[in-house]
């Protein structure tokens, strides 16, 4: 199995350099990949921002190029609930956040319509910080016994 990076996703996908594509397609084609899931993240940013492709047209081609017989995403479980969630209004990054982080009693954020839109999805609720409050306390927000903990202190100071 070979791991591949976003540029082969991305000539893949778009087409847009003749012999680039080829070699992608052939390689893809002809041989076992691996999708680690920062390279799908870094793939719906560059068709977001770079290609200026659209949610839907985004989700179509991850969801397709995921379902290529050679293609071996790291969790293919996590791309589809975020890719699920992205058809539902969230960023696809905000998305794979709160999918990986479900043993969190909450995610935390200053994005109040990430908040509310994820809060109607997920498990996992979503905090929206908009004014200095209980979560605030000493400058951390703490999950209890939970593994997650974040620090809100910030950088360059003690």
């Amino acid at each position: 199995m070979l791991a591949v990076d976003t540029n082969i996703i991305i000539r893949y996908l778009t087409a847009d350099h003749p012999e680039q594509f080829a070699r992608a397609s052939a390689l893809i084609r002809s041989e076992d990949v691996y999708v680690c899931t920062t390279v799908l993240l870094e793939t719906e940013w560059v068709l977001r921002g770079g290609y200026r492709f659209g949610r839907d047209r985004i989700i179509a081609a991850l969801t397709a190029f995921a379902g290529l017989p050679r293609v071996n995403l790291e969790d293919p479980a996590l791309a589809a609930k975020a890719l699920d969630w992205m058809r539902s209004g969230l960023d696809f990054a905000d998305a794979l956040h709160l999918a990986k982080a479900p043993a969190c009693e909450a995610l935390v954020t200053f994005d109040q319509r990430f908040a509310a839109v994820a809060n109607a999805l997920s498990e996992v609720k979503v905090r929206a910080l908009t004014r200095p409050g209980p979560y605030f306390g000493d400058g951390r927000i703490s999950t209890g016994s939970k593994r997650c903990a974040i620090s809100l202190r910030p950088v360059g100071s003690s």
